[in-house]
């Protein structure tokens, strides 16, 4: 067995005005990243196109059709003040939400037991019919919905340790009872949402605000809590937002994760895996844009699906 690795070269094509954050580097990055002989034995496959009726798992036809509509010729397409459009990000989006589905697919077909998608752009910030915080589709949910409707399951957990908000994610699950969804994340910070008192239409949203300075030390009790709480509700399936701009070298925040941190709650969302659904964990790229951090963050991420894959 061996982990799949999902990514498309349309991720490049996803193209945003100079000096913008969230930038075709940050693909190049993990690129170079996973072409280290650590990762030869990755399974890597192309991102396959998503049919657009995926994206209406999570969003009406006519928030699809207006993102569609705004592609432009050359250039960019302005949605909102961070979120834009060139003439190949409609595809690369469909790919990422391809890329997820097809993680799911294989994942619970096995005998393979986690996927990493690597795609941009991404996603939690995507609400019902608004396009922010660099997204256009809610990627994970979509997936999340996905595995719950088209293959039949009853619980999944959708996880989030991105530095922002999964505001997007919050949105499309908030009514979604079969879906449990928890988020670390910096407050205050963007996009201002994700206090502990949002809890969904079922309490089964679980938002873990972090101060601005705090690392491992902090994080990690809090999500070890929260991971008690996951397998007490019994997933058949993981999907995890991978964010990395919690690293305390992103310039968009100012928590103060390392490398390590990130493989800590890579393992311990596998231990609750191995547990409730058979290592089944499907992890998709969300934040990260410090290129050297991001790197190595994938890295740590990736070297630890790869040995609980095993």
């Amino acid at each position: 067995m061996m982990t799949i690795f999902f990514t498309h070269d349309a991720g490049l094509a996803h193209v945003n005005p100079p000096g913008h954050p969230e930038q075709v580097a940050r693909l190049e990055a993990i690129y170079a990243a996973l072409r280290h002989p650590d990762f030869e034995t990755l399974d890597r496959r192309p991102a396959p196109l998503s049919e657009e009726s995926q994206v209406l798992r999570c969003h009406p036809r006519d928030y699809m059709d207006r993102v569609k509509a705004a592609r432009p010729a050359e250039g960019w397409a302005q949605l909102d003040g961070d979120t834009f459009l060139s003439p190949g990000s409609y595809e690369a989006a469909l790919r990422a939400i391809g890329a997820a589905n097809a993680a799911v697919d294989a994942v619970l077909e096995g005998p393979v037991r986690n996927a990493f998608v690597a795609m941009r752009p991404p996603g939690h910030h995507a609400e019902t019919a608004t396009a922010m915080g660099f997204c256009l589709f809610g990627t994970v949910s979509v997936a999340a919905k996905y595995a719950l409707d088209h293959h039949g399951l009853s619980r999944v957990a959708v996880l989030d340790f991105d530095v922002h908000h999964g505001n997007g994610t919050q949105d499309l699950l908030w009514n979604e009872a079969r879906a449990m969804f928890v988020s670390s994340h910096q407050m205050p910070l963007y996009p201002g949402s994700g206090y502990a008192s949002e809890r969904g239409a079922h309490g089964q949203i679980l938002n873990l605000p972090l101060p601005p300075g705090s690392g491992g030390n902090e994080m990690r009790p809090l999500w070890e809590d929260a991971l008690v709480r996951v397998q007490a509700f019994r997933p058949e399936m993981i999907l995890v937002s991978a964010g990395f701009d919690a690293h305390r070298a992103d310039p968009l925040a100012s928590l103060n994760w390392t490398e390590a941190d990130f493989a800590w709650i890579t393992h311990a969302i596998c231990d609750v895996a191995d547990d409730c659904c058979g290592g089944r964990v499907v992890s998709s790229l969300e934040g990260g844009y410090d290129l050297p951090a991001l790197a190595a963050s994938v890295a740590a991420h990736v070297r630890v699906l790869m040995e609980r894959d095993g």
